[in-house]
């Protein structure tokens, strides 16, 4: 008799479904069992599915796929429906894929079964309550893993996943190693029990080497299953008395990467639906445990790339303290174009002189981080030949330029990033034994400087364009002295601009916390300059406090060891050129930052006016530069603020009476009007006018 007569007998129809070319082959009962005449048949895929309740359609369409992943059977509960809509019966399906390439064949049965009567709990292939549970816990799962960084922290994402109705309470990651079965990591076990599950070769009779080898899901409903199929390793795995475990291949571009085992305490039938979410977790975990591991090589590579090109600033330089910070921009290959640099310059008498340079190469790419490092190379050597600070600017300038000229003759510059780069960079020379700091700056924000009494000010100084696009720049010379427990800082743009901040409101940030600051712990106060950018450490962990950082940090203090004297001259200069009346602008908020705890206001004001008004009578009647030196000393019960502006014309301000219309010649008259003394006095090579205010009594005072 024929298969097909017995078949019919038992009221059992044949079909099969043809993925690749979606023809789908009934015989006579599978027929009548569908509502059509019974008789065989050939069918197109959407004639079928239009003989199945939509719901049930979606049901069996993720059972198939499961089976199809697993090569395991796919049965489902499925109702026909006629053309009205109306439902014939309930029939079950029984049917196997067989895989050939990319595509399957499903051979199976049809056998109708009876409707549950109303009010009895017949079970559905997924009802909806659990249907709800699943998806909402495949969405946390999936966001939760998503959000995961390192290897460590999939493991613990997996380890606190809650699965509906049948949640593991023993898990581990298998990987490979060569030929070798390695255990990455597991939960719900003590230290050392994975000792016996490390190393094993990938033909142990074991279940998750199994899983490797093939490709294929494993699950073990019962201990006697397990013991059953793998009587050699069974002994390792019943002394954690557990009842049922599933075995799920790690799946990542079509290659297994390893396996993720789920085992329960209590039994697990592994019903299709359960299998369904096993199979879902283990593929965004293999997703996440890849995403993983590709960011901690990169991470790996930044490192080692900061090892390599930053110096280690250790100890060995008497007379200072320096620490240094460099922290890479948030996401991607964690490397940029900012550097920082100390240097041991040749000669200089007693206890020696040293450079400190910043910098920052235009990009956050791989081609930015080689472009500093060769730079910061060229800037040594150029250092070290005993070049001055503008010597070494402009010769910087002219290499960055040659750089950036064979970049730009190179094939596909532009298409790969290779086109020119610019760099802002500061190069300080400072000598130890006398304190005094010359600055050449190219395009980089300005140093400042924390006096020992608190007070923060940002130093202007000189500067001319980015190294890199004019190779004849000129970079001019400023010159500050570092007084005995002052702190300078330097810093590139990242400490300042990140968070929606601009120069001027990011460095208003970063001075409050240079104010708060004691001074004692340089390294402390390095820490606290970052995290005010990105956040402390627990800000590099999944949830709601994300990664802050928008630009690559870097910043360097420099303390000056001595005896602090916290009544010493409280002291700014700067110079203000001709070809730069700009900077008149930064020579009254010079005098206002030093003047930040004077308690008249109106004193602040006027000296202010006064300074604007010295300043731009030097560059409009003279034709030299304008040299500001401002002081405030103690007196007995307040304090005095002088200030001084000297330029190289010999010609001496007289009084004049301008009319009422006029637009100048009043400077005189408003000092005789605003201080409390002032006056000229000649040079040897031009004069120095000044004015002195005296603090209230009721004032700061000296010594607090």
């Amino acid at each position: 008799m024929r298969t097909e007569d017995v078949l019919a007998a038992i009221a059992t129809g044949l079909w099969r479904w043809d993925n690749a070319s979606g023809i789908v082959t009934l015989d006579a009962e599978a027929a009548r069992l569908l509502g059509l005449p019974a008789e065989p048949v050939r069918l197109t895929e959407a004639a079928v599915r239009s003989r199945f309740h939509p719901v049930d359609w979606n049901e069996i369409d993720g059972v198939v796929n499961l089976a199809v992943a697993e090569g395991t059977l796919a049965e489902a509960r499925l109702r026909i429906m006629d053309g009205q809509g109306r439902v014939l019966r309930t029939v079950r399906s029984r049917s196997k894929p067989l895989i050939e390439g990319d595509d399957y064949q499903l051979v199976g049965t049809l056998q109708e079964v009876a409707e549950p009567q109303p009010g009895t709990a017949a079970r559905t292939p997924v009802t909806g309550d659990w249907r709800r549970s699943r998806e909402a816990f495949l969405l946390d799962a999936g966001r939760a893993l998503a959000e995961a960084r390192s290897t460590a922290e999939v493991l613990r994402v997996a380890a606190s996943l809650s699965m509906p109705g049948f949640s593991p309470d023993g898990l581990a990651v298998f990987g490979m190693s060569g030929d070798r079965l390695t255990v990455i990591g597991h939960h719900g076990h003590g230290d050392g029990d994975e000792g016996p599950f490390t190393s094993m070769t990938l033909d142990t009779d074991y279940p998750a080497a199994e899983v490797v080898r093939t490709g294929r899901a494993l699950y073990l409903p019962t201990p006697e299953e397990y013991a059953r199929r793998f009587p050699m390793t069974w002994p390792l795995a019943q002394r954690f008395g557990r009842r049922s475990w599933a075995f799920v291949p790690l799946v990542v571009a079509g290659r297994t990467m390893g396996a993720w085992m789920a085992a329960f305490k209590h039994p697990v039938a592994f019903t299709p639906d359960e299998r369904s979410v096993l199979t879902t977790v283990a593929r965004m975990l293999a997703q996440a445990l890849a995403r993983a591991g590709v960011a901690e090589s990169e991470r790996e590579l930044s490192l080692g790339l900061q090892r390599t090109m930053m110096p280690v600033l250790g100890p060995g330089i008497p007379g200072i303290r320096v620490a240094a910070r460099y922290v890479p921009t948030g996401g991607g290959l964690q490397v940029g174009g900012d550097w920082y640099d100390m240097i041991r310059l040749p000669g200089g008498a007693g206890a020696g002189r040293i450079a400190l340079v910043i910098g920052d190469v235009q990009g956050h790419d791989v081609r930015a981080a080689g472009l500093m490092g060769q730079l910061r190379i060229a800037l040594r050597a150029y250092a070290s030949e005993g070049h001055g600070p503008d010597a070494v600017l402009s010769r910087a300038s002219r290499f960055l330029h040659g750089v950036n000229d064979g970049a730009d003759m190179g094939a596909g510059a532009e298409e790969d990033g290779g086109g020119p780069r610019f760099a802002t960079c500061l190069y300080l020379e400072v000598d130890l034994g006398t304190g005094t700091v010359e600055i050449a700056r190219a395009g980089h924000p300005d140093p400042a400087v924390r006096m020992t009494d608190g007070t923060v000010l940002l130093r202007p100084t000189a500067g001319g364009l980015p190294l890199g696009i004019d190779p004849d720049s000129d970079y001019p010379t400023t010159r500050l002295t570092l007084e005995p427990g002052e702190t300078l800082m330097i810093c590139t743009d990242g400490l300042l601009e990140t968070g929606g901040h601009d120069l001027d409101s990011g460095w208003e940030r970063v001075r409050k916390l240079l104010e708060a600051d004691d001074g004692e712990d340089l390294e402390a106060l390095a820490d606290r300059l970052v995290e005010a950018v990105h956040g402390p450490g627990s800000h590099h962990t999944t949830g709601p406090l994300a990664d802050r950082r928008e630009d690559d940090i870097a910043v360097v203090l420099l303390s000056r060891q001595g005896s602090a004297v916290r009544e010493a001259p409280r002291r700014t200069m700067m110079t203000v050129a001709q070809a730069e009346p700009e900077r008149i602008a930064a020579a009254r908020e010079q005098v206002r930052q030093l003047l930040h705890d004077w308690k008249d206001d109106d004193q602040v004001d006027s000296a202010v006016l006064m300074v604007s008004e010295m300043v731009t009578n030097v560059l409009v009647h003279t034709d030299g530069d304008a040299l500001l030196v401002a002081e405030v000393v103690c007196l007995e019960d307040a304090r005095r603020l002088r200030v001084e502006v000297a330029d190289t014309s010999d010609d001496l301000p007289h009084r004049r009476h301008p009319g009422e219309m006029a637009s100048s010649g009043r400077g005189l008259i408003l000092m005789e009007m605003l201080a409390h003394a002032w006056g000229v006095d000649p040079r040897g090579e031009g004069k120095a006018i000044w004015f002195e205010l005296h603090e209230p009594p009721s004032g700061q005072g000296c010594g607090t």
